[in-house]
């Protein structure tokens, strides 16, 4: 139901990142051409460690080529979004949702952001810098929205250690 879509990613680590969040969030990862680089490259192997292949993506040639794939809520982050990104109920959407990421130089072309103005959104920050990191901004969008879905298929407690690790005397 969650979908992180990266509009023509060009930072490797960036996207290795946000494929490791996917990987362990149970989020699709929907990548748009033109890519600043391979899905091979061993930078993207690096920044998704070993979980890459647990992460489930799928690459458009164009934004029309996604749009016409995918139908759901669109959500665009953007930091010339007026509203903040926990200004949405994402509880009441019973459709798929796509959390928007523009490429790391130039954001979301704005022909596309005025398509969809009730959704533009940002992450509040003050006026030192232009924008957080976008596997940081992604991370925090992603959990916020399973936040208030109250975290579905996901663990409260570490599969390898168990949940009684920190209080065992072992």
């Amino acid at each position: 139901m969650l979908n992180v879509v990266l509009f023509e990613p060009e930072i490797p680590q960036n996207t290795g990142n946000i494929m490791r969040t996917c990987a362990g969030t149970n989020v699709k990862l929907h990548l748009i051409k033109p890519l600043g680089f391979s899905l091979d490259e061993k930078n993207i192997k690096r920044s998704g460690v070993n979980y890459i292949e647990y992460c489930n993506y799928t690459v458009y040639e164009n934004f029309e080529d996604f749009k016409i794939k995918n139908k759901g809520t669109y959500y665009f982050l953007t930091r010339y979004g007026t509203k903040a990104h926990t200004s949405f109920d994402y509880k009441e959407i019973k459709e798929p949702i796509y959390l928007i990421f523009g490429k790391e130089s130039t954001g979301i072309p704005k022909e596309i952001l005025r398509e969809h103005l009730e959704h533009c959104m940002r992450i509040p920050i003050n006026s030192n810098i232009r924008a957080l990191n976008l596997s940081n901004c992604v991370a925090i969008m992603v959990f916020e929205v399973l936040r208030q879905l109250d975290y579905p298929n996901l663990l409260f407690s570490d599969p390898f250690k168990g949940k009684d690790y920190l209080t065992c005397e072992k």
